[in-house]
Order: C-alpha cells, then sequence, then structure tokens
C-alpha cells in the first residue's frame, strides 16, 4: 500500500486532474462566443473540483476536510450539468459527453469516499 504524503497521491485527485483536462481539450473546440461563457464555466469548475480535493487533503480537522471535498462534489455536479447542456447545443459530439460522463462518475465515486472516510472521524 503506497502511503499518501500529498494531496497528487489521492486517487480522487489524479482521476480529478484527468477530468479538468478532458474539459480542456474540449472546450478548445467550442465556439468562440462562448469563451466567457460555457467555455469559462465548464473549465471554472472542473479546476474547482480538483483544487477543492487539494485544499481539503491539506486541512487538518476532518470537519474542514469534509467541507472542501463537500465543494468538490458541488463542482462536480456544476460539470455534470454544464456538459449536458454543451451536448444539448451540439457543442460535445456523443462521444466526448460519453467520455467526460464516465469520468465525472469515477471522480464522484472517489469523492464520495474521502467524504465518508472523514466524515466517520468527526467527533
Amino acid at each position: 500500500m503506497t502511503t499518501i504524503q500529498s494531496f497528487v497521491d489521492l486517487q480522487a485527485w489524479k482521476e480529478a486532474h484527468v477530468l479538468v483536462l478532458l474539459i480542456y481539450r474540449v472546450t478548445e473546440q467550442f465556439p468562440r462566443s462562448e469563451q466567457f461563457g460555457l467555455t469559462s464555466q465548464l473549465r471554472r469548475a472542473a479546476v474547482s473540483i480538483s483544487s477543492n480535493i487539494a485544499e481539503g487533503f491539506s486541512r487538518h480537522s476532518p470537519r474542514d476536510k469534509a467541507n472542501f471535498y463537500t465543494t468538490a462534489l458541488s463542482s462536480l455536479t456544476e460539470v455534470q450539468n454544464q456538459i449536458l447542456i454543451a451536448r444539448d447545443v451540439s457543442y460535445l459530439k456523443s462521444e466526448e459527453f460519453l467520455k467526460i460522463e464516465q469520468q465525472t462518475i469515477v471522480v464522484s465515486k472517489l469523492i464520495n469516499g474521502l467524504l465518508k472516510y472523514v466524515r466517520a472521524r468527526i467527533p
């Protein structure tokens, strides 16, 4: 078993980082008119997921950790909503949507695992 020394060792962060990269790649193809709209919103929400996992990792109290992991989960839900919109307005091809959707499910399960773990340690 690998010792977790840094947030980059967390599987949840690794998979969230993969999600960020996917989002950045697909949003490069969005219309220029969406640069300050859906493109920006999707990127910010995706970055927020991995950022909140990282920040939660650095917190010492389980309650603080849980708050950041909960925020990461909220940002993930935001991404899930926004990719539905992007699909429905034909900015995402079906294959791209499915790949991102599957990655959001992986990340969701991992964040929920972190939450379950830290909530069990809240006095």
